[in-house]
């Protein structure tokens, strides 16, 4: 936990600027027809993808969107807890905030979905709630490797 609010003030807008994006890509206009209509041309031209493999590339990238913006999410809500959130020791990472994080990152993925299941040209699904969270517990294990590597180095240098 840091002593400083703007510390806190930092995580908890970039938290908040991110659940925006979320909420903006969850629109009709980042249906699959609207994300198509610039990717297929895009791809073409730099890759010469035809449209017979256009489909699949095109689910590639947005599912690849969903582990990127929920990652993402996942460990801009780890940030912001850690700020919020005391810790005996003052570590770099818990338990604690890494499970809120993910449960966070769950609930705005079922969020998200849902909202989906009531625009026309949008699907809520239940496996992109499982394929977000996942994505959400991929990066809190990345970044406690991340840190307990930091953490070994500084040790070895002192």
């Amino acid at each position: 936990m840091s002593s400083d609010p703007h510390h806190l003030l930092k995580a908890w807008l970039a938290l908040i600027l991110w659940l925006i994006v979320i909420a903006i890509e969850s629109s009709a206009y980042f249906s699959a027809h609207n994300t198509g209509r610039f990717l297929y041309p895009l791809l073409h031209f730099l890759f010469g993808l035809d449209p017979s493999r256009f489909d699949f590339w095109h689910f590639v990238i947005r599912k690849s969107g969903h582990v990127f913006g929920y990652g993402l999410l996942s460990i801009l809500l780890f940030r912001a807890w850690r700020e919020t959130l005391p810790a005996f020791g003052n570590p770099k990472w818990t338990f604690r905030w890494a499970n809120i994080s993910v449960l966070g990152t769950a609930l705005v993925a079922s969020l998200d979905e849902w909202h989906q299941s009531y625009i026309p040209s949008r699907t809520g699904s239940v496996r992109d709630v499982i394929l977000d969270t996942c994505a959400g517990i991929g990066a809190q294990i990345l970044l406690f490797l991340w840190v307990k590597l930091w953490t070994s180095r500084e040790l070895h240098r002192t």
